[in-house]
């Protein structure tokens, strides 16, 4: 159903690879909701996903930047505004990578080149894109910029390794810039903590079957889809959210508030 909630309202999405991601589920629900925008991922990225069907089906146009460029990222804002006609209303970074992860590296006995990419690629390039949008004066006022987080962020889950770092990081830089873009430009800049979903990006994170199911069975209302997610996006892109800012917020189905729940005790101790 739509709500007409993005009419008029122009975007920057990040990170689209194929119809399991956050970002590609958003990208959909902003075009029924009447945004439009930019569809953008690294060159590699591209290659990997299938962004061109998504760029057809909802009238985007695609340009290629690495998130971790400042010379990219001036280009894709100048060259956004081109394409849709003015400033930039909102922007979605659903961008995430550990070569740690990847290549099975434990926590304890990280490669730091690849601690250094990871952070670089999952947090400093969302400080990088807000400097782009704030130096060029790209945003227009009641802006929303949004950034994609997990609890890991708080809580410790050894299997998400130093990913959970980044996203301390990247949750720290949403508070940090967020306020000046908000005293400054009358931006919105806020993080949304998703529950583990199955897009590209998490399956790659060891035991994650067992840990989706973990977190489905604590969750009072169930694990949050993909879909979920962008529903919530599409709020915080929408005039109905005009002050809320340097949040994280958690969608999740209550999993954040949870000690335990009546089904994972139940397969510990069975019925009595």
């Amino acid at each position: 159903m739509s709500y007409n909630l993005l009419k008029g309202k122009r975007g920057i999405i990040f990170g689209a690879l194929d119809p399991n991601s956050i970002a590609w589920k958003t990208a959909e629900r902003v075009h029924e909701e009447g945004g439009t925008f930019v569809l953008t991922n690294a060159p590699i990225a591209m290659r990997m996903g299938q962004i061109n069907d998504l760029a057809e089906k909802t009238g985007s146009e695609i340009i290629p930047a690495d998130a971790t460029s400042l010379e990219d990222l001036q280009n894709l804002v100048e060259k956004s505004m081109e394409v849709l006609g003015g400033k930039i209303d909102f922007v979605l970074h659903s961008i995430g990578m550990s070569v740690n992860v990847r290549k099975g590296r434990a926590y304890t006995d990280q490669n730091y080149d690849w601690t250094q990419k990871g952070t670089d690629v999952s947090a400093m390039s969302f400080h990088k894109v807000m400097h782009t949008l704030y130096k060029n004066d790209a945003m227009n006022e009641w802006g929303s910029i949004v950034a994609l987080t997990y609890m890991a962020a708080q809580r410790v889950f050894p299997d998400y390794n130093d990913m959970a770092d980044n996203k301390a990081y990247l949750e720290s830089i949403a508070r940090s810039f967020g306020y000046f873009f908000g005293r400054d430009k009358k931006v919105r800049v806020n993080t949304i903590s998703q529950s583990p979903t199955p897009t590209t990006a998490g399956k790659g994170v060891k035991g994650f079957d067992g840990f989706i199911a973990y977190a489905d069975k604590m969750s009072p209302l169930g694990n949050a889809t993909a879909l979920d997610c962008a529903n919530y996006t599409v709020t915080l892109f929408s005039d109905l959210t005009k002050r809320v800012t340097l949040q994280n917020l958690f969608n999740d189905g209550g999993f954040s508030n949870m000690g335990v729940s009546d089904a994972v005790m139940d397969t510990f101790i069975g019925d009595e």
